[in-house]
This record gives structure tokens, C-alpha cells and sequence, in this order.
């Protein structure tokens, strides 16, 4: 029987054995349109008790266009010493076909992504030469799921065409509606039997890189024992915190709950049913 997840509704008392927090953005500090003002203010309050907050994210995008739109929505720019995104540690793996030619999977929103790099973007058609599939997301995920780009995926997946996934987020959700991510879409290319590449949370790249910024913006590093990891996503902010060896503190979204569901025992041991990968605590959502 998996043990108690403890629910509570103050970060305070965890925030005074911690010294850096690793804070999942989008469903956490906002909802892709209005910030959580309790969230932010949390932030604030922990940097002014000496505390170091890395915003987090696997946003496509790299951490300049992230604090871009964090800007436009109105989040406070008090709140956080610094931003990571999966952007970021996606244009590494992006480097690796400087010369060559890719595909770009996504919104043209997106296209900050290359700035800088040597690729070529080309068509999907076999005769655009692509050697590889950039995803960042869906064209338009207001009204577009995966299902939408079985026909695409197939063909590219025939051609044996590696895919580099910016996002490894399956959905999110933005100002009260559930949307697709790019993880969605290389989840299905990945059943297909082809190649995906993904940097972002829940894998190791974007951890090593969050903490080796700690250590830049501490001085020092930190011990992993003083991070703590604050997320909505079970796979990727949960799942990915622990495996990297920091502790965790789940804060409930719609991504992963109904509108009627509450932070009970038994919905937190459905969501979490390995003890082995549980968070220490979980919110209503983040709060000083």
C-alpha cells in the first residue's frame, strides 16, 4: 500500500530546508493567460528568506521567449532569479544537424527555437531532403489533436526520420481548456517505432543544466538535498524532479484532475501509485 501523500497548504515550513526551488511555469506560476498571483507571491517570499528560484519550464521556446510572455501576462519579474526551458536544452540536440537539413514540426511561433543554429528548414515531402523532424508542438492546438497527424507521422516514420521533441509536455492547460503539446505528438511517433529525442523534463539533460545554473547564480553548488521540484506534471515535473534526485511537491491542475476531483488519499495514490516515485507533499496550488 503506497504511503500517505501529505496534503498542505503552505510551503513555508519546506521552504526553510531548502535552498533553491526548480518551479514548473505553466500550471503553476499561470495558466497561459492569467499568473497565480498565491504562487507568485510564494516565490517572492522565498527569495527574500535567501532562496534561489529557477523557473523551469518545457516550453519549446528558449528561456528569453519564455520571460517574454511571462512579461506580457503580467508575471512578476521579483518572483524568479532565472529561467531553463526545454528550448533551451533542445537547441543542443538541434546543434547536431548544423549544415543539414530539418523539418519544424509546429507553430511558426516557435521559430526562435533556431535562431542562431545552422539548419535549413525544409518541407515535409521526401524530396525536401529533411534528415530529421524538430517537433514543437501542434500548427493549431485550439483545434487540432494528435490523431490529426497520423497520416504525416506514418509517412515520415516510413522514411526512418529521427524526431527531436522540444516539449516533452502530453497537454496543458491554458486559461480553462485542455490543449495538446509536442510530447503528445512524439508519443505517437514513438508507437510508430521511430526515434525520438526529448531534453526537456523528465529527462536528465535539462536537470544537469538546472543545476549547473544553481550553482552559477549561488556561487556554489547545491546540495540536492536543498533543491526541492514544484510541478503539475506527474510524468515530467514529479517524475523527473525525484529521478534526478531531488525531492518533489505535487500542486494539482486540471491536466491530471477532474474539476470535482480534491486532493484525497486515494485520487494522490492513483496518481502516484510507486512510493518509490511520490512527492513528499501536495497542493491545492502553491502558497507561502
Amino acid at each position: 500500500m503506497p504511503h500517505s501523500i501529505p496534503v498542505i497548504s503552505s510551503i513555508a515550513p519546506l521552504a526553510a530546508e531548502t535552498d533553491a526551488w526548480l518551479v514548473d511555469i505553466w500550471g503553476v506560476i499561470h495558466n497561459g493567460v492569467t499568473p497565480y498571483r498565491d504562487a507568485g507571491e510564494a516565490c517572492i517570499q522565498f527569495r527574500d528568506c535567501g532562496g534561489t528560484v529557477l523557473l523551469l519550464s518545457n516550453s519549446p521556446r528558449p528561456g528569453q521567449g519564455v520571460k517574454a510572455q511571462l512579461d506580457q501576462i503580467g508575471v512578476r519579474t521579483d518572483a524568479y532569479d532565472a529561467i531553463l526551458s526545454s528550448g533551451d536544452a533542445t537547441r543542443e540536440l538541434i546543434k547536431a544537424y548544423e549544415g543539414r537539413a530539418v523539418y519544424h514540426l509546429g507553430p511558426d511561433r516557435d521559430a526562435p527555437l533556431f535562431s542562431g543554429i545552422d539548419v535549413v528548414r525544409v518541407g515535409a515531402e521526401q524530396e525536401d531532403g529533411a534528415e530529421a523532424i524538430i517537433c514543437t508542438g501542434l500548427f493549431d492546438d485550439t483545434t487540432e489533436t494528435p490523431a490529426d497527424y497520423a497520416e504525416l507521422l506514418g509517412g515520415l516514420a516510413d522514411r526512418g526520420l529521427p524526431m527531436i521533441c522540444a516539449n516533452p509536455d502530453l497537454k496543458v492547460e491554458r486559461g480553462g481548456q485542455v490543449i495538446y503539446c509536442a510530447g503528445a505528438i512524439a508519443e505517437s511517433y514513438a508507437a510508430l517505432g521511430a526515434k525520438v529525442s526529448l531534453a526537456g523534463k523528465p529527462h536528465l539533460p535539462i536537470y544537469n543544466m538546472a543545476f549547473k545554473r544553481l550553482a552559477e547564480l549561488r556561487d556554489c553548488e547545491v546540495p540536492l538535498s536543498r533543491i526541492l521540484a514544484i510541478g503539475d506534471g506527474v510524468k515530467t515535473d514529479i517524475a523527473g524532479g525525484i529521478r534526478a534526485g531531488v525531492r518533489a511537491v505535487y500542486v494539482a491542475s486540471r491536466v491530471h484532475m477532474g474539476d470535482d476531483e480534491a486532493l484525497e488519499p486515494e485520487v494522490l495514490a492513483g496518481l502516484f501509485p510507486d512510493e518509490r516515485a511520490q512527492p513528499i507533499a501536495a497542493m491545492a496550488q502553491l502558497a507561502w
